[in-house]
């Protein structure tokens, strides 16, 4: 297996789409957590402060954050790591050379093996169950995940429709210890939370910020 970096076990996954900030959530993450930084549609200097911002967090919580594009970039804005395109994979030598970790998306053979000849420290192998992420896309299912795992020949990250209940039964039959990583089921912990803070501090508190 190639893996030049220990990588999280659990992972936050950036989107768009999300309710609650990404710094936010950030702050609700474990201790040794990872965060993938996509956000591609900011603003080249509204997406470098949001990583900054992300970073210090990570920096106060032993979090790890990767970003999503080029190498260069990510080892100038202090990432820990970049994660490449299936079309960037070319660009993994230079992210080696940087000492950056290197993750890559995997939905298909085709594509674990482009990733395994990156040699990537890890794979985020999606969707395994039906999400939101991927509208109308069919589910790999436990045994293609598998398959699709050992092929890609790094650290599997499951991700697509995840939670940490789904996490701990892919422990059980796979043998090679995943990862997993999420968008909603953070945002589900994040309202969960402020429902918690609104019934001990009042909603108008909260909605105002006056819980930390």
């Amino acid at each position: 297996m190639v893996r030049r970096h220990p990588l999280p076990r659990q992972w936050l996954f950036s989107d768009e789409r999300l309710t609650v900030g990404v710094v936010r959530l950030a702050l609700l993450l474990p201790p040794g957590s990872g965060i993938v930084l996509r956000h591609d549609s900011l603003r080249r200097g509204a997406r470098w402060r949001l990583l900054r911002r992300l970073v210090r967090v990570a920096r106060a919580r032993g979090l790890t954050v990767l970003i999503a594009g080029a190498p260069d970039t990510a080892h100038r804005w202090g990432a820990d790591g970049v994660h490449l395109r299936q079309l960037d994979a070319r660009r993994a030598a230079q992210a080696h050379r940087l000492g950056l970790i290197v993750t890559m998306p995997v939905h298909d053979a085709r594509e674990a093996r482009r990733a395994r000849r990156a040699k990537a420290d890890g794979v985020f192998i999606s969707p395994l169950h039906a999400t939101r992420s991927h509208p109308g896309a069919k589910a790999l299912g436990l045994a293609a995940w598998l398959r699709l795992a050992r092929l890609a020949g790094s650290q599997p990250i499951a991700l697509g429709g995840m939670t940490p209940r789904r996490a701990q039964a892919l422990n059980r039959p796979s043998g090679i210890k995943p990862g997993w990583a999420a968008i909603d089921a953070w945002e589900q912990k994040a309202a969960r939370c402020r429902a918690k803070a609104a019934s001990l501090f009042g909603s108008e508190r909260v909605e105002n910020g006056g819980v930390p």
